[in-house]
């Protein structure tokens, strides 16, 4: 889809569809609004004053043929309360309209500022939303609906340079997210962690970032016993994808942000089988890997002053004959060894090596992402990204980024008392925790056993990396969820 700035006046826009949105409050017709309700000759006061136009939240309210328009459509979209109204708001009316619309085969659109948001971050929030909002998962459909897409979008009533730069920028956010998106839906027979490894390597080519594939051999030559027990049950071989970012100047003795993303691109469960209704989805289990690829891609051209690494183990968890048992000890890339009481507690296995990687290339700073635990679900459902982080300064940098970002995190606790959870009886620690309940905060602390003493953060997007129906501004399968927050972390870092 193209989007591009319109300098024209709002009424002599020719398009198919003319979007802008309308507050929830007494005084619903003013400003642009208003504007357009008078080149409609009373339209819009006349549909608010019969409880027609409300201004409630994604509330859409359709005009064909408007005089006084150039545009074929009037779309009035429902901003909500004023006083709450946000750019995550802003994000989701123009990816709901850009949905309500296509499906009504408009193929034109032209999204209208209002008065109180011009700025080049309204636009980048408006490119986004459409962005994401255009995005299908239909890809293997033989027949799709081709005649229901959006081509051209344009965004009207923006200072020209502001808009241009917020659209830049919100497309290479949004391509980036898809970008991950696309990986996340693929199913386990098409994205096993070779063509995983191959996918991440491709995208770094084309970006100018270089990347390593560490193979199965490589990985044992590394010592990395986490990862290979739970690759051990299938015939799959496991990858270990390295990509990097480094600033043109990097100046010596700087800090080096480090990306870990857990990339199971199928998890039975192992041994400690899973049960079967809906297991199809966990093809999904390597949504944090996939995220911080597509972080990578962003970064590679948004071009942030700091040197950023990725490191994603990837592999599948099968039941196959040589898999490993509940019971098993193995010995982690770090030294610790590890009790395997539970092998569908594997994410945290292959983060530990992947996090004792990063530290070995020269992180200085950690941040995971993994779809770890359900039982993140049961403590935030699936409206917050659970976030554990060991230094609360670099803790506080990424919720700042999460609210800029317009995606929902919050803080969950990782104090000392929750380590004799894990505390292991035949070997250095457990995988899972020994008593009842906390169940994502003993996997945080698992991993934060292999941080060890660098700043650390654990962000457990199980709730949030998959949405099980379609959404007014989103499709339904892979969210891409923290992709945002992680690349204005990097944008914004301070040591």
């Amino acid at each position: 889809m193209e989007i591009k700035v319109a300098a024209q006046a709002a009424p002599a826009i020719a398009t198919d569809a003319l979007v802008t949105f309308v507050f929830e409050k007494d005084d619903r017709i003013e400003g642009v609004v208003r504007e357009l309700d008078t080149a409609t000759d009373g339209r819009l006061k006349a549909l608010a004053e019969s409880g027609e136009l409300t201004g409630k939240s994604l509330e859409m309210t359709l005009l064909h043929n408007p005089p006084g328009l150039a545009a074929q459509r009037l779309l009035l979209v429902g901003a909500g309360k004023p006083d709450k109204s946000t750019l995550a708001d802003l994000r989701r009316m123009a990816g709901a309209a850009l949905r309500f619309l296509k499906t009504r085969g408009v193929k034109r659109l032209a999204f209208l500022a209002r008065e109180q948001r011009r700025d080049e971050a309204a636009a980048q929030a408006v490119t986004e939303g459409l962005l994401l909002a255009d995005f299908e998962a239909d890809k293997y459909k033989s027949e799709k609906n081709n005649d229901k897409h959006v081509d051209q979008a344009v965004l009207a009533g923006w200072d020209a340079a502001a808009a241009e730069a917020g659209v830049e920028r919100g497309r290479i956010l949004a391509e980036s997210q898809n970008f991950a998106r696309d990986l996340i839906n693929e199913p386990s027979n098409r994205l096993t962690p070779r063509v995983l490894a191959d996918r991440a390597a491709a995208m770094a080519r084309e970006a100018g970032l270089a990347c390593e594939i560490l193979d199965e051999t490589r990985i044992t030559e590394l010592k990395m016993g986490a990862l290979l027990s739970v690759a051990q049950g299938s015939s799959e071989p496991p990858r270990m994808i390295v990509i990097t970012y480094a600033p043109a100047e990097a100046k010596a003795g700087a800090a080096v942000l480090a990306l870990v993303g857990k990339a199971v691109t199928f998890d039975t469960g192992g041994i400690s089988i899973k049960p079967s209704e809906g297991m199809e989805k966990m093809k999904y289990d390597m949504a944090g890997g996939a995220t911080m690829i597509g972080v990578m891609r962003a970064l590679a051209q948004l071009k942030p002053a700091m040197k950023v690494i990725c490191v994603v183990p990837a592999t599948e968890n099968m039941p196959g004959g040589k898999a490993q048992k509940p019971g098993d000890i193995q010995i982690a890339m770090s030294g610790k060894s590890i009790e395997v009481l539970n092998t569908d507690a594997e994410g945290r296995l292959i983060l530990a090596d992947g996090i004792t990687y990063a530290k070995r290339l020269g992180a200085t700073h950690l941040v995971d992402a993994a779809t770890l635990t359900g039982a993140i679900v049961v403590a935030l459902a699936n409206i917050n990204v659970g976030v554990f982080g060991s230094d609360q300064r670099f803790t506080d940098r990424l919720l700042a980024s999460a609210r800029r970002a317009g995606e929902k995190m919050w803080p969950m606790p990782v104090d000392d008392d929750y380590r004799e959870f894990i505390k292991g009886h035949m070997a250095d620690i457990q995988n899972i925790g020994s008593g009842k309940g906390g169940g994502a905060i003993t996997g945080a602390m698992f991993l934060k056993e292999f941080a060890e003493e660098t700043p650390w953060i654990h962000l457990d997007i199980a709730g949030t990396a998959w949405l099980d129906e379609n959404k007014p501004w989103m499709a339904k399968g892979a969210s891409g969820v923290a992709l945002r927050t992680l690349v204005d972390l990097a944008m914004h870092f301070e040591a």
